[in-house]
């Protein structure tokens, strides 16, 4: 755990956050900007600050996330139609938490460009 982290907060419950899932190793919980009307953030309950710093030991964590996304597309009614499982890496790529997480996007159409 990073002290400053605010994901690793939120994980240890050390923040007030409603979790739509959690167990041993991830929280999920609603996007507070969502950008769909299902966002969730899957974020691992390790702190790893960015994809390029995973380790050879972390590959079941990644696979466990996207198999835990695909049962949370299903509950959220969002599997069929489609959804997007996407995560940022740095600045340049969008990322503000330096924390891995997640986002679970789905409930309407995402298709770029629009059409």
């Amino acid at each position: 755990m990073m002290q400053d982290c605010l994901f690793c907060k939120i994980a240890n419950e050390e923040l007030d956050t409603d979790f739509v899932y959690q167990d041993d190793k991830v929280v999920v919980f609603k996007d507070i900007n969502p950008q769909a009307p299902v966002h969730l953030l899957i974020v691992p309950r390790k702190h790893i600050p960015t994809i390029l710093d995973l380790k050879e030991e972390d590959k079941e964590l990644v696979g466990y996330i996207y198999l835990l996304a695909a049962r949370l597309a299903r509950e959220e009614g969002i599997a069929e139609d489609g959804f997007r499982v996407v995560s940022n890496c740095n600045e340049q790529g969008g990322q503000t938490v330096f924390h891995i997480h997640f986002h679970l996007l789905g409930g309407r159409n995402l298709q770029w460009p629009p059409g």
